[in-house]
């Protein structure tokens, strides 16, 4: 599989699963781990737009840094995920890959794509069934937009592109409604 290269100055889309679909958070200290890793490797190299981290897979939407080398955007990555599964072999006395294969990465093109892949992002808990909504889900980016405390997360960029947080919760809401109605229909 030809992989798309991480270059800085462009959004994208980056998700890995659990090899064998296994569960790649077991407990809550797991998520917090990643997201204190997601911190140490990542947030030099590039912008944090949105996160969902579920039992076997997660979702990140970023936009690489235009100051940063293309191979240190790469080694950040490769850093950040050796480490955490590193950690969880250890932790779990378990041996070989923990993720089916390197992390999977789309180039995003346009806002609306972004758009788009950020509330796809948010709304994947309760489109897996692991929440009746969405919105109460610890480890997303979600409620992160809606608060006033501190975060490493770009919100004025991301609350702009949706002209404003009630038209963020609204998108929100919107498309999980539209998902809902289409379900009911089948």
């Amino acid at each position: 599989m030809k992989y798309e290269p991480l270059i800085s100055d462009t959004y994208f889309h980056i998700y890995n699963r659990g090899n064998n679909k296994e569960d790649i958070f077991k407990e809550d200290r797991n998520y917090d781990y990643f997201l204190k890793l997601l911190d140490k490797y990542i947030t030099s190299v590039c912008e944090i737009y949105a996160y969902c981290l579920l039992k076997n897979h997660f979702h990140l939407i970023v936009k690489t840094k235009s100051e940063v080398g293309d191979k240190s955007i790469s080694q950040g990555f490769s850093n950040m995920f050796n480490t955490y599964s590193k950690a969880i072999n250890k932790s779990y006395n378990r041996t070989g890959s923990l993720f089916t294969d390197r992390f999977s990465r789309k180039k995003i093109d346009n806002e609306q794509y972004l758009r788009q892949l950020i509330i796809y992002t948010h709304l994947n808990p309760q489109h897996h069934g692991l929440i009746n909504d969405f919105s109460n889900y610890m480890y997303s980016s979600y409620k992160s937009y809606l608060s006033d405390k501190p975060s490493k997360l770009d919100r004025e960029f991301i609350l702009s592109l949706f002209e404003g947080k009630s038209n963020f919760e609204y998108a929100h809401l919107h498309k999980k409604r539209e998902i809902e109605s289409d379900l009911s229909l089948e």
